[in-house]
């Protein structure tokens, strides 16, 4: 199946090409993304770590609060805040009170400042990451960050800017549909099928992996 077979369900499905095109999303640029502050990074892994498996509204509206809780989300203060501070999180009621996903806060700001060490500048990291291989950036997220895997890394890259498809129900009903695998992909095999088309999409249509995601879940759902 070609992608203009997929474009084309979404359109009639949504209103028609302008209608679609207005709800795509569109990536940051690498200059855009080196310029992200660091803690805009770890305000956001937060963001979609307390997001999972809540309701998104809930967390937004308290977010105010959890930028007042966490200092602004500066990773040098958070990688050594200490215990008892983290503690007291569990019964601030400014935040959702989640004791794991508190010390993942923690220990995600560890992991930036890591990243720092590494190479310089973590945000120049994630904006160097080519994006024909974003799926090696997923597990890296995974194995490094905390609780950052699954689709929870493919958000925090989705909002943060970095170009990125996100594996949602409907994407991978289309990926099933196409031929490409034929279940949810989770081995590193299928995740680099997946990677491959859409890389090929994207050579096809010169379309980011952003807007193929988002127009191969508008054209099932």
């Amino acid at each position: 199946m070609s992608f203009a077979e997929i474009e084309a369900r979404a359109w009639e499905k949504h209103g028609g090409r302008e209608a679609v095109e207005a709800m795509l999303p569109q990536p940051k640029s690498s200059s855009e993304l080196a310029a992200v502050p660091i803690d805009r990074y770890l305000a956001e892994m937060a963001r979609r770590i307390f997001c999972s498996g809540f309701v998104w509204k809930v967390v937004d509206a308290k977010w105010p609060g959890f930028e007042e809780a966490f200092h602004g989300f500066d990773p040098g203060y958070i990688a050594m805040m200490p215990d008892e501070e983290l503690d007291s999180l569990l019964s601030d009621k400014r935040i959702i009170r989640h004791g794991t996903k508190i010390r993942a806060v923690q220990e995600n700001a560890v992991f930036l400042l890591d990243l720092q060490r590494e190479h310089g500048s973590a945000a120049q990291f994630f904006a160097d990451w080519p994006v024909e291989d974003i799926v090696g950036l997923w597990t890296l997220l995974k194995k490094r960050g905390s609780r950052l895997g699954g689709n929870t890394g493919q958000y925090f890259l989705r909002f943060i800017g970095k170009d990125t498809f996100i594996l949602s129900r409907d994407v991978v009903a289309v990926l099933m549909r196409t031929g490409v695998i034929d279940k949810a992909p989770t081995s590193q095999k299928a995740l680099g099928q997946v990677q491959d088309q859409f890389n090929e999409w994207r050579q096809e249509t010169g379309r980011p992996l952003c807007q193929l995601s988002r127009l191969a879940a508008l054209s099932v759902g």
